[in-house]
């Protein structure tokens, strides 16, 4: 049987093998928390580890980490994928039945916000349909504020825009 701290790290392991499009920080320690596998610090030590050893990348999306299995996670779950019970695989599969859509969703529209070198802030808004890119604009808006209210506008209207903008260009 595995040492705690190595089995959470196959848990989130097979839980990013699972999945075809990257999982948020928030979203894994949902799964985690609620079934109380662990703590919130023991989870953050397995995902900071898994990240450090180059099992998983982690990409920062508007104060939200994304994780994303690699090459050499892959081959370590093959090796050791087995540690992870039966029971706990169940859950893992039964978590994506019943939230899979709002997972993925979560992450088809991405918008961020940097402070531009001239003037004002540059909104990056991107939407994404199994991880193929549907749209990748950049915008300028005088504030942070500005900055702030598109990033979230764009997740609400993304679909919307995208279907505006091929209506108007088709």
């Amino acid at each position: 049987m595995a040492e705690p701290l190595t089995l959470y790290k196959l848990i989130i392991l097979y839980m990013l093998q699972k999945v075809d499009f990257p999982l948020s920080n928030a979203q894994i320690s949902g799964f985690i928390l609620d079934k109380g596998y662990t703590n919130y610090f023991h989870l953050q030590q397995a995902i900071s580890e898994l990240i450090e050893s180059g099992l998983v990348r982690s990409e920062t999306v508007r104060n939200a980490s994304y994780l994303k299995i690699t090459d050499s996670g892959n081959q370590t779950l093959e090796y050791f994928g087995e540690e992870v019970s039966a029971d706990i695989k169940k859950d893992i599969r039964e978590f994506f039945q019943e939230n899979s859509m709002e997972l993925k969703e979560e992450r088809s529209a991405m918008a961020d916000y940097y402070k531009s070198d001239k003037e004002g802030y540059l909104v990056r808004c991107q939407a994404k349909e199994r991880d193929i890119p549907l749209i990748d604009m950049t915008l300028t808006v005088p504030t942070k504020e500005a900055a702030e209210a598109l990033c979230a506008a764009w997740k609400k209207k993304s679909k919307q825009v995208y279907e505006s903008l091929l209506d108007m260009l088709l």
